[in-house]
């Protein structure tokens, strides 16, 4: 009768899966010393075992052999009725005995054992063999036979029983040391690795308590060693994240801060339009009505190049894989072309060597723009705007942008490149105060670094250093 699986029920839910469970790394670190004890322990015990167990075998042959010797060499005594050989009087703690070939008769003494024999023992009796020496495991005995005449043979035997004994009581000793030693090794291994494991300990801690709480405080360091140097590392990474955040909140502030005047004009421009257009009494003149439009469309036109600026700084905030060869010519003359058309009556002077550098074209370009837009905006009608791209020599290039305008208060030079810092003469002219944050943060993102300063002849002078080879 064969018999069937039994199968689920229709729609019932599968069998969960049997959860693999996993030893700790602790528990891990505490096994691996306990193993490498206990086998350590295990050979040197094994050596040592089988050492003493050769060596308690070998003074055993050795001693029958010298004994066995020593009873041929002796002469024999007189007893009352015959002769015996004299090493029976010299035996007390072996059997020995005189094996005659003849009638296959073996001697010994009367109040004595009778040593084991057999054909090897006639053998040498017989002359066929110079001796013998085997263990009897009917009686578990060492037995030796020498030669001690014509037709004779002494045969002497001594108990394994004291040295197995010997043998026995020494792998006890043996176990319980090796045992004693994979505990100590064991305990050893828990107390290192619970003091060694107690930095990451803190780790994960840490790090669920970011998890859970946002709190990016650094973690307590203690040590040289290489838990010391990774705490090392998760309390600057933890640096870098609280960095970031503070960045993204003061970005955010400061968006909001200057999103908040263009809307507020925009929503009161709107509401008087509405309003007049509701009203069937008030209403605006033509110029009015023309001069909120213009207003609503240059609000307009603030906000979109404010959220632009936003979201360039947002992408370029974000981590590129890959860059690409970037001929920087290239790049400034595109972007010359794109400021030419917004410059007016202005001209520029340009003055550019090859260099090229491994980077993000499209972020040098906008970079670059930023600064050709800046130039513009500070210089009067009729002026020059020079564009200086030389090497310096030392593995960088400059990009120097001089325009022909009042120039930079000296309080407000280190902070030019600030998110949203608009100047006291800046602030009636448009712009969002982003452009210069753009060139700086596009410049870092590349290796370089952005500089700002006046020219003695008066204007500004914005420079952008950049790695890179000559082209």
């Amino acid at each position: 009768m064969s018999s069937v699986a039994p199968t689920a029920p229709a729609g019932a839910p599968p069998p969960e899966p049997a959860v693999q469970r996993r030893f700790s790394l602790r528990v891990r670190v505490t096994l691996l010393a306990a193993i490498c004890v206990a086998g350590a322990v295990g050979l040197v015990s094994l050596g040592a075992y089988l050492t003493v167990r050769d060596n308690l075998y070998q003074q055993i042959d050795d001693s029958l052999i010298q004994r066995a010797t020593a009873a041929v060499e002796t002469p024999p005594v007189q007893s009352r009725l015959q002769q015996i050989p004299g090493a029976f009087l010299a035996s007390t703690d072996i059997q020995i005995g005189l094996l005659y070939s003849g009638d296959r008769r073996l001697v010994y003494p009367g109040e004595g054992r009778q040593p084991p024999w057999g054909e090897k023992e006639l053998a040498v009796a017989r002359g066929e063999s110079p001796y013998s020496l085997r263990t009897d495991t009917a009686t578990d005995t060492r037995v030796i036979a020498l030669p001690s005449g014509i037709g004779e043979a002494m045969v002497l035997a001594q108990s394994l029983g004291p040295t197995k004994h010997t043998l026995a009581e020494l792998s006890i000793v043996l176990l319980l040391i090796s045992g004693a030693g994979v505990v100590v090794a064991a305990l050893a291994g828990t107390a290192v690795a619970r003091g060694g494991l107690r930095p990451v300990e803190r780790l994960t801690s840490a790090t669920e308590r970011v998890t859970r709480t946002g709190d990016l405080r650094p973690i307590p360091v203690s040590g040289d060693d290489e838990l010391a140097r990774l705490t090392h590392s998760f309390n600057t990474m933890l640096g870098a994240v609280s960095e970031s955040q503070e960045r993204q909140r003061q970005l955010v502030a400061d968006a909001g801060h200057e999103l908040r005047t263009p809307l507020t004009s925009l929503r009161t421009n709107l509401e008087l339009l509405l309003a007049a257009s509701r009203s069937r009494t008030a209403t605006l003149s033509e110029q009015d009505r023309s001069e909120i439009e213009t207003d609503i469309r240059g609000q307009l036109d603030e906000l979109t190049q404010l959220i632009g600026d936003l979201v360039e700084l947002a992408r370029q905030d974000e981590p590129r894989a890959e860059f690409e060869r970037v001929e920087l010519v290239e790049t400034v003359e595109r972007a010359l072309d794109r400021a030419r058309r917004r410059a007016g009556e202005l001209d520029f002077d340009v003055e550019l060597q090859p260099w090229v550098l491994t980077g993000d074209s499209n972020a040098l370009e906008r970079a670059v723009l930023n600064l050709l837009d800046n130039a513009v905006k500070f210089s009067p009608e009729g002026s020059v705007v020079r564009v200086r791209l030389r090497p310096l020599g030392d593995g960088t290039a400059v990009l120097e942008v001089a325009d022909a305008g009042p120039g930079i208060a000296e309080d407000d030079l280190p902070k030019v490149f600030d998110r949203f810092y608009r100047s006291s003469e800046a602030r009636t002219l448009p712009g969002s105060g982003l452009g210069l944050a753009i060139v700086k943060q596009a410049a870092e993102r590349h290796g370089g670094a952005v500089y700002a300063a006046n020219l003695p002849e008066g204007g500004a002078l914005l420079t952008i250093r950049l790695p890179g080879i000559p082209g």
